[in-house]
């Protein structure tokens, strides 16, 4: 099979979607931005949110923005998995809403 040369960056996502991923968006620049490490993570999610927020269809993201982003979905399934294996049963519940969104968007939008 031929690899591709040129990746599509652009997402066509409904209101729900865009909504999980500025709040993913909002909390994760308020995790990265007290350190100076994480300026560029920080600067591609805050365009992220503003691309988020344009009243287009079809949101259009640079690669780096997009890798930032399925990264930090898939660390982010990660660890709410192993967290629901850990919580009880409201705080489980809590978390499987949560897991289940973003591991819709990965597996809608982002997979490979």
């Amino acid at each position: 099979m031929a690899k591709k040369l040129f990746k599509n960056y652009n997402f066509e996502l409904d209101s729900n979607e865009r909504k999980v991923l500025s709040n993913f968006c909002k909390k994760a620049i308020q995790q990265m931005s007290g350190d100076e490490r994480f300026n560029a993570d920080v600067k591609n999610f805050e365009s992220i949110l503003q691309k988020l927020a344009e009243p287009s269809d079809v949101v259009k993201l640079t690669k780096a923005e997009k890798t930032k982003l399925v990264l930090q979905l898939r660390e982010n399934t990660k660890f709410i998995k192993e967290s629901m294996k850990k919580s009880w049963f409201i705080k489980k519940w809590l978390y499987k809403t949560m897991y289940n969104q973003y591991n819709n968007l990965l597996e809608n939008h982002f997979e490979d």
